[in-house]
């Protein structure tokens, strides 16, 4: 954990492997396939592919990263989309799902996947988006890993409900410019001297919960060094990753608000960010995950993404 929607070039990434969408003969393609042969080195990268070659749709196989940062690529071979009717579903799972277990065999603890299919192949992005996404996040629920998601453009998921909440309640947030995975402060820190620190107020609420330290972070989208932060009496906290804390723990907007309080935070009525945030709570979205699908839609940070 976590789980990371990025935009950035997947050759550029320090990170332990990253995920090639492959041809089943695994030669140089275009797309994705192309740039990370031309990154790691064209020959250097066939002669290791030309070993290991053809492959299955479905499977994934390693080979170093060559010049790379990525120390490995793993190579999966997605699926042609040819409406849906060929277990196209089942296929692009096992891409991810074959990738992720390669990468943890191998003892691997960070890996960078780009949207697999989703190119010249045909696969509808917002289909094979859920399906990363999923697989991913199922995943993650029994393996330590850090997973990102390399996406070149905005997922497509309306949210009527949500549209329908700010003219309803007459709000109108800002709404500024954003790339979607870039940081930027949310809003700046209250001085606020709160009667408990974000610590001990946190980590009553958890034991109240009865989950595991391991549930918590899960569901909070976070490392367990983060956590291990959280612990701290003296820790302060970002505005994201004490929302996660209040997605996490499925409080209420009052018990939010209190815990945001203790952090020196607040819930704004003017900035899009919050009004999601404010939206998902009062109609008891916990799912940090798809609060990340409006967030993603709406061009904001995701929670996770410290």
């Amino acid at each position: 954990m976590p789980f990371l929607i990025i935009k950035e070039d997947i050759t550029t990434l320090d990170v332990d492997v990253i995920v090639n969408a492959a041809n089943t003969g695994l030669y140089a393609g275009g797309g994705v396939c192309g740039a990370i042969f031309k990154a790691a080195g064209y020959q250097e990268l066939q002669e290791a592919c030309d070993k290991l070659s053809p492959i299955s749709t479905g499977e994934a196989v390693i080979t170093p990263g060559f010049h790379l940062p990525a120390k490995y690529i793993i190579h999966t071979a997605g699926p042609i989309y040819q409406g849906g009717m060929n277990h196209e579903d089942k296929l692009l799972k096992a891409c991810y799902q074959n990738s992720l277990q390669l990468a943890y065999d191998q003892g691997l603890e960070s890996i960078a996947f780009p949207l697999i299919s989703s190119g010249i192949y045909g696969y509808p992005k917002e289909e094979a988006y859920q399906i990363a996404k999923n697989t991913i996040v199922e995943f993650l629920q029994n393996h330590e890993m850090m997973v990102y998601l390399c996406l070149f453009k905005k997922i497509e998921i309306p949210h009527d409900d949500f549209d329908r909440y700010l003219k309803i309640t007459q709000i109108s947030p800002i709404h500024p410019m954003r790339i979607y995975g870039a940081p930027r402060a949310l809003d700046a820190r209250k001085e606020i001297i709160p009667e408990e620190s974000f610590s001990t107020k946190l980590l009553k609420l958890i034991d109240q919960s009865k989950m595991s330290d391991s549930q918590f972070y899960h569901k909070a989208n976070m490392d367990r060094r983060l956590f291990s932060k959280l612990r701290k009496e003296d820790y302060q906290p970002s505005k994201m990753t004490a929302i996660s804390c209040c997605i996490a723990l499925s409080l209420s907007l009052e018990e939010s608000e209190d815990l945001l309080a203790s952090a020196g935070y607040s819930l704004s009525k003017s900035i899009l960010f919050d009004c999601i945030i404010r939206y998902c709570i009062q109609n008891q979205q916990y799912d940090i995950f798809a609060i990340n699908d409006m967030l993603l839609f709406y061009d904001q940070n995701l929670l996770g993404q410290n």
